[in-house]
């Protein structure tokens, strides 16, 4: 199977020096296309800036904001068969990029942001044969919102967690497909979290095959 998989945070610079962000490790992105690439499946991994390393024998992109991951996952979905969205990508970008750095001058100057495109969006809307995971971080409202997502963005599953997961090596976690709650996972190493997946991706993925075959036939 050829995956996909997007990790870290993305930067959305203000100036020169200064960002937005968030407090994304990238530590699910880089577990998911390990153990991906330990079951033998060829591994794209799209990812913002981190300090960790690439799994060994993956295909490593690095890239800094969300319009650069966007253009990234855009031209390789094509070739995949799935994607995984585990990137927290930045939901707003400055309207304006300030030359240089911005000094301070006693006084209060007013930020203006834009939205950044939705990646998992606009891959939902080409899903096609694909299969698509994505990653709901909430603080209130979970699993609603969870679903949402799952619903709104054309998702085979959702994975819910919150900003406990964040820098961690383990997460509590709950993964939703249309028909429900799949699993929940309880303060478990993203290791063992992203084995679950990858699993559960093969077997999404062979039966989609089985049902291609059967048609043809």
């Amino acid at each position: 199977m050829r995956i996909l998989i997007t990790a870290g945070p993305t930067y959305e610079y203000i100036d020169r020096i200064r960002y937005l962000s968030n407090g994304s490790s990238g530590k699910m992105g880089y577990a998911l296309a390990g153990i991906a690439q330990q079951k033998g499946d060829k591994v794209i991994l799209v990812s913002g800036p981190t300090s960790l390393t690439p799994p060994r024998g993956v295909k490593f992109i690095r890239v800094v904001s969300a319009h650069q991951m966007y253009r990234v996952v855009r031209r390789h979905y094509p070739g995949v068969d799935a994607v995984i969205m585990a990137a927290a990508v930045s939901d707003f970008t400055p309207s304006r990029y300030f030359t240089g750095k911005i000094k301070r001058a006693g006084r209060e100057i007013t930020l203006k942001l834009a939205p950044t495109v939705d990646i998992l969006k606009e891959l939902g809307r080409r899903k096609g044969k694909h299969c698509l995971i994505g990653f709901a971080l909430e603080v209130s409202n979970g699993r609603k919102n969870a679903l949402k997502k799952l619903y709104h963005k054309n998702l085979d599953y959702v994975v819910l967690n919150s900003p406990t997961a964040m820098g961690n090596d383990n997460s509590t976690v709950e993964i939703y497909n249309k028909n429900g709650l799949v699993r929940r996972m309880e303060n478990t190493s993203k290791k063992q979290i992203s084995r679950f997946i990858i699993d559960l991706l093969t077997r999404k993925r062979r039966s989609i095959c089985c049902v291609q075959n059967v048609i043809r036939r």
